[in-house]
């Protein structure tokens, strides 16, 4: 099954690049232009994985991220960046980033980040729908 995948980045060339090939990969990808964007179609949405800018103009990565992982806890987001730090990788770890990938991305790399980041999705949601079913039993005294 091929993984679903949200791009974000404000460079539209990069988008279009790597929008193709990823798709030439197998994945279905949308992409947006902006952090604001994202979290619109996140709402009517759901991925295996964002893959998202670092920095943006008006809403940069990691208040991005907070704001996604407010709205949707279980979406695994790889973040990209050109000026990685070790302060600022750890503080998106610490946050919810499930990964760190250096511009330009190395496609082999992020495709393999993309497909850990739907197992560990796919574990997230498991263990939630357990947990559902066990309160419901719990409720009617199984």
């Amino acid at each position: 099954m091929s993984e679903k995948v949200l791009l974000v980045d404000d460079e539209k060339e990069f988008l279009e690049i790597m929008s193709e090939r990823m798709q030439a990969r197998g994945m279905i990808v949308t992409t947006a232009s902006s952090a604001d964007q994202a979290l619109a179609i996140i709402k009517k949405q759901t991925f295996d994985a964002i893959v998202m800018d670092f920095q943006m103009p008006e809403m940069d990565g990691m208040e991005a991220l907070k704001a996604i992982k407010t709205q949707r806890p279980e979406l695994q987001i790889i973040l990209l960046t050109g000026y990685a730090t070790v302060e600022k990788t750890v503080e998106a770890m610490k946050i919810g980033a499930s990964d760190f990938l250096e511009k330009p991305a190395d496609i082999e790399a992020l495709a393999e980040k993309i497909k850990k980041a739907k197992t560990e999705k796919m574990l997230i949601v498991e263990e939630k729908t357990e947990q559902k079913i066990k309160d419901i039993l719990q409720r009617f005294g199984n």
